[in-house]
């Protein structure tokens, strides 16, 4: 994939004017009545890594398209689906994950996945979908609990997939272990309902706020991830919270007092006395300023 040159080690958000513009784009296609998918995850990657310019997303794009492009014609079933993207991402290209993966910023960023072939089950789930979408798949993604696969066909002949394992063809007791390796629970059905594109953002955006939480020194990548999370139509108030708290860790106490007050004038109209708390942290927080 030409037009992108990956830095060494974990990448570093761009200058704030770019920053500011990847947010107000990244917005806008949330609140599309239909958002791409694969956009919305190079906007992901474009915020999180500086080195990601319009020239490397143009070619991330140009990627799914060449690739999908080497899928055979039409298949068949929802199995001979599964099984030729398999072969051809999987197989041929070599698209997988493992273990180490999870230690990887970049498994989170879709240009960075199509360029290394590597990265976390939701975003080698992004490439399988968008590859399969545009051969003409009916193709969608499952958010199994702890663990995102792939799947095709209606729901009575529903097939899974898991690209994370290059693109092995999942049996009902495949599907069973895995749920019940991450939760302890048994599979429900309602489980492998297709998940939408916001949803599907938001796990990814999640993933990469796990990863920074383990990383303090990396607050930063803490920062874009809560800023795009905020961006979304729909998001728990909480994030307000956390991202106040953020900034204030950060160093960047007026704006940190100004969303913790906000936050509180939330709050108050539920619980007065959770609302009075965050108010005096925004006071902490305004005292460090002399």
């Amino acid at each position: 994939m030409n037009g992108y040159h990956p830095a060494v080690g974990a990448p570093y958000p761009p200058e704030p004017e770019r920053a500011a513009e990847v947010r107000r784009r990244f917005a806008e296609e949330a609140r599309a009545e239909r958002p791409d998918l694969a956009m919305l995850c190079l906007l992901v990657g474009a915020a999180g890594d500086g080195a990601l310019d319009e020239t490397g997303m143009d070619a991330a794009e140009i990627e799914l398209d060449r690739l999908a492009g080497l899928m055979p014609y039409r298949p068949g079933s929802p199995r001979a689906w599964a099984v030729a993207t398999a072969e051809l991402l999987g197989e041929r290209y070599g698209f997988r994950g493992s273990p180490g993966d999870y230690q990887r910023l970049e498994s989170s960023l879709l240009h960075q996945v199509l360029e290394r072939r590597r990265g976390l089950p939701i975003l080698l789930s992004v490439v399988w979908m968008e590859v399969a979408r545009r051969a003409g798949a009916h193709v969608y993604g499952v958010a199994l609990p702890g663990h995102f696969v792939v799947g095709f066909g209606p729901p009575e002949e529903q097939v899974l997939a898991d690209p994370f394992d290059g693109g092995r063809v999942l049996s009902g007791d495949d599907a069973e272990l895995l749920v019940a390796g991450a939760t302890g629970a048994p599979l429900d059905p309602g489980m492998l309902s297709p998940a939408d594109p916001s949803d599907v953002v938001v796990r990814v955006l999640n993933n990469v706020r796990a990863w920074a939480a383990a990383r303090p020194e990396r607050s930063d990548v803490a920062l874009w991830a809560l800023e795009l999370s905020l961006a979304m139509p729909s998001h728990p108030a909480r994030l307000r919270y956390e991202w106040a708290r953020l900034l204030v860790r950060r160093g960047e106490y007026a704006r940190g007092a100004a969303a913790l007050e906000e936050y509180a004038d939330v709050v108050a109209g539920v619980d007065e006395g959770a609302a009075e708390k965050v108010r005096r942290q925004a006071g902490a927080a305004r005292a460090l300023l002399n």
